[in-house]
Parts: structure tokens; C-alpha cells; sequence
């Protein structure tokens, strides 16, 4: 898939994520994995930027199989925000699709 249409969702799709529970950074990329191929390393930046712009917190929780893990939570904030963005996305594929079905001239 072209990786300009992953990057310009994959906020909305961590937002989603996080919105139906936390998660820590590797349990939201296998989540996005079964519907999207993306890489490990290109969530970690992005859980950071959302954390510094307060659609998402970190609370540590201890694990039973291996040391503590960062767990994100999603904040009032990031669920207004990722309203807005589905609003946005939800308008955007209808254009699209509108758009490619149309009969060619």
C-alpha cells in the first residue's frame, strides 16, 4: 500500500484504537496489523506526539510475562480529537469514492 495513504490515517487509527482501550505500544501495532501493514517503529513517535499534545496519557502497569510495560490511554481530549478526524475521514473517502465510480468521459 502506498505509504502516504498509511501516514495520513495512522493517527486516526491509533486514536480508534485507543478509544475502545489502552494499549501498550506493541499491542497497538499487532491491533492495526490485522487490518493495515505498517512497522513497529513508526508508532512509537507518533504515541509520543499524542501523548506531548494530551490525546493520550502513560500509566505503567506490571506484566506477568516480562518486565513492566507503558500502557496509553486515551484523554477527553484525544477522543474530541479523533471524532473530528473520523468526521473528516468519513467525508474524504466519500469524495473519493464518488469521485473514482464516476463514469470516465
Amino acid at each position: 500500500m502506498n505509504i502516504q495513504f498509511k501516514k495520513g490515517v495512522l493517527e486516526l487509527c491509533v486514536l480508534t484504537v485507543l478509544c475502545r482501550r489502552d494499549c501498550y505500544g506493541y499491542e497497538l501495532v499487532q491491533a492495526i496489523s490485522e487490518n493495515i501493514e505498517i512497522a513497529e517503529g513508526t508508532i512509537y513517535p507518533l504515541l509520543r506526539r499524542l501523548t506531548q499534545e494530551e490525546y493520550s496519557s502513560t500509566y505503567i502497569q506490571e506484566s506477568n510475562e516480562g518486565p513492566a510495560r507503558k500502557y496509553y490511554r486515551i484523554t477527553d481530549k484525544g477522543r474530541e480529537c479523533q471524532k473530528m478526524q473520523l468526521a473528516e475521514w468519513n467525508h474524504f473517502i466519500t469524495g473519493v469514492n464518488t469521485l473514482i465510480k464516476e463514469e470516465p468521459a
